[in-house]
């Protein structure tokens, strides 16, 4: 039979409409209404207020800045200290306690119930310094907190209020979070209250320089989302909001969660000790670039380079020493310097653990007994210098350097035995940021005892290759890469 141009042509156009038909629909966004609607009545606004001496009449008050009203300090002052009235002038406006104080807002933040007698997990930096805590639920009952306990290290805080059969949230499990799944965080942004912003996990485990590792999302999160959760499409809690990116102290598209289950064991040791105990063995430590693991002999760029260990201390009476690189902490590897300060926060003081440092080109096993890190981190000092000594009539070497014999009176002092200490440098060691006063304690895997072996070592190298060279100042001590042959 035969078929005319425009019978075909129908044809084809019903052949196509078939084949639509039967195509996968497109994707759609998801609808959040349900989730909200099962999780918001378990999140919380929660204010603090903090009292604020009034002076007395007859006391001097403290002496307040002149200031612009354009002052970014010109808040801080006037709500911290409120000008007092003068004689025959009323007082301001701001509640009285019977002690004489005056209530000051200090913040707020948000919170979720996890259990139906009254425990919410928040943050830390919400509550901190406060003398009240006011608890609000969606439906605008509210309730007086009770700070059970919270750690600082982990931004982690629990809150008691007197309730019973309370919304909650329910507990999930961060580990089965896929990166691109979607999640949603509820709060009080700016203290709009139960605010519902949607993102999606960005990345997992997003290392920050913190004691725990975080969920990064880009959801939105504001000042006042704080301690919130983040939820996922299961309607399980699986992080509370914490911190955001920003150049402009506003969301700038990467907001970061604590994982819930890193919360929630905090959260125990809160409620049942009152505090976080954590094991430390008293090292400083960094990261081990790939020219470090060249240069050392280690296989690859992974472990906790030692910068200084602390005397007397769980790593120095272990034999740990400056320039080691701890690879190895009770059986397991270390790839970064978290991964070591996570695993010995983990670990119970007292305990004796195996530990494995990369010195001298090769492994050595050392047994340390975990001590317990103090509640409150202490300042670090600012460590005392050699000081540089006169220079000797020498020119440098092919590392830009003059060095000298420290006294055996210094190195007994310093608890070492051998090292050269740097009189000038320049060229590549300067250019390395390598300083007068400085001491030089190994150069590659070896060891330094003296001037003349020092120039033996230097003699024997071979400039074309990067070189380590393991550098104290005052009580730290870290390597440094020269890159002779570029000069």
């Amino acid at each position: 039979m035969k078929v005319s141009f425009t019978q075909g042509l129908i044809v084809a156009l019903l052949a196509a409409s078939v084949q639509i038909t039967h195509a996968q629909p497109p994707a759609t966004m998801p609808d959040f209404a349900d989730l909200v609607e099962r999780t918001a009545p378990a999140v919380v606004n929660i204010r603090t207020t903090a009292h604020l001496n009034v002076i007395a009449p007859g006391q001097q008050q403290p002496q307040i800045p002149e200031l612009d009203e354009n002052d970014p300090f010109y808040d801080f002052f006037h709500r911290f200290f409120p000008p007092q009235p003068g004689p025959g002038q009323r007082p301001g406006p701001g509640p009285r306690s019977p002690h004489g104080e005056r209530e000051i807002p200090r913040g707020i933040g948000s919170g979720f119930v996890i259990s139906a007698d009254g425990y919410l997990l928040t943050n830390h930096h919400v509550v901190e310094g406060a003398d009240e805590i006011t608890v609000t639920f969606p439906d605008k009952r509210e309730f007086k907190g009770k700070l059970v306990g919270s750690d600082p290290r982990t931004d982690v805080a629990l809150v008691k209020i007197e309730g019973t059969d309370l919304p909650t949230l329910k507990i999930g499990d961060p580990v089965k979070l896929r990166v691109g799944e979607w999640v949603i965080a509820i709060g009080s942004p700016f203290n709009l209250q139960n605010t519902v912003t949607a993102g999606i996990v960005s990345a997992k485990s997003r290392e920050t320089g913190e004691l725990l590792p975080f969920i990064q999302t880009d959801a939105a999160v504001n000042p006042g989302n704080s301690g919130g959760p983040l939820i996922n499409m299961r309607g399980e809690v699986v992080g509370i909001n914490s911190q955001i990116f920003t150049t402009s102290g506003s969301y700038a598209g990467i907001s970061f969660a604590i994982p819930i289950d890193e919360a929630q064991k905090i959260a125990k040791l809160l409620r049942t000790q009152g505090k976080v105990v954590r094991g430390k063995i008293g090292v400083l430590i960094g990261e081990v670039t790939r020219e470090v693991a060249d240069a050392i002999g280690l296989p690859k760029a992974a472990g906790a380079a030692v910068s200084s260990v602390e005397s007397d201390g769980p790593a120095d009476k272990a034999g740990i020493q400056a320039g080691d690189v701890i690879i190895k902490y009770d059986g397991k590897n270390v790839e970064s310097s978290a991964d070591l300060r996570r695993l010995v926060a983990a670990t119970t003081p007292g305990t004796k653990v195996a530990t494995t440092v990369w010195r001298d080109g090769a492994p050595r096993d050392l047994m340390v007994t975990v001590g317990e890190m103090p509640q409150e981190t202490a300042r670090p000092g600012a460590g005392r210098g050699s000081g540089p000594g006169k220079a000797p009539e020498s020119h440098p070497d092919a590392l830009g350097l003059v060095v000298s014999d420290p006294s055996a009176a210094q190195l007994k002092e310093l608890h070492i035995e051998g090292a050269v200490q740097v009189e000038s440098a320049e060229g590549a060691a300067g250019a390395a940021g390598v300083h007068p006063g400085d001491l030089i304690l190994s150069v590659n895997v070896t060891r330094v005892k003296n001037v003349k072996q020092f120039n033996e070592l230097v003699a024997k190298l071979d400039l074309a290759k990067p070189i380590a060279l393991l550098v104290r100042r005052g009580d730290q001590s870290q390597r440094l890469i020269l890159h002779a042959g570029d000069n």
